[in-house]
């Protein structure tokens, strides 16, 4: 599956709150989610484009695979997310498991992310306030497809997106710009 998203800079959350239930968004849920980023042994995952992490949101955990991103207008990827068993404990685990296997860990990035979800063109599309821990606050809308719908879920992402007034499009990743911010000088 291809994950299509676009993400903005959002300076006012309650006005992009309104515009998503001007158009028919719902609200599905509002979570905490800590990222656990990883370099691979063999390859650098920044030159290849590629992301790899545990994610763990409340106790659920899953890992995560990214591709390269297939074009500059949106952050549109293929990825691979895979559910493990529940817990502290066990992300802790597979984490250190990786680094045994020569995996190092580059970053983290924590966010509380508020979901809403509409339809739109036959697509299910979620779109999220997220608060990030030392960068700020964003605007994500995404759709997630078959690699068939690719152009057709693109196009929907973005028209979206322009509907909701989102204009200060944001292309680096959370990962990014946590790793800039904590290298900036204070």
């Amino acid at each position: 599956m291809l994950e299509i998203e676009v993400k903005y800079v959002l300076p006012d959350p309650r006005a992009f709150a309104d515009r998503l239930a001007a158009v028919g968004a719902k609200p599905l849920e509002t979570r905490s989610d800590s990222d656990r980023y990883f370099n691979a042994p063999d390859r650098d995952f920044a030159r290849t484009g590629e992301a790899f992490r545990i994610r763990r949101i409340g106790e659920r955990n899953l890992i995560t695979w990214k591709g390269p991103k297939l074009d500059r207008e949106t952050k549109s990827r293929e990825e691979i997310e895979v559910p493990f068993a529940d817990g502290t404990e066990t992300a802790q685990d597979l984490s250190r498991l990786f680094e045994r296997l020569g995996y190092r860990r580059v970053g983290e990035v924590n966010k509380r992310r508020q979901i809403f979800t509409l339809q739109r063109d036959g697509f299910e599309v979620q779109c999220s306030i997220d608060e990030v821990d030392r960068i700020g606050m964003f605007a994500e809308v995404e759709i997630v497809a078959d690699t068939a719908d690719y152009e057709r879920a693109k196009a929907t992402v973005l028209a979206l997106a322009g509907e909701l007034g989102l204009d200060r499009m944001e292309p680096r990743s959370y990962l990014t710009m946590t790793l800039e911010a904590a290298a900036a000088p204070s």
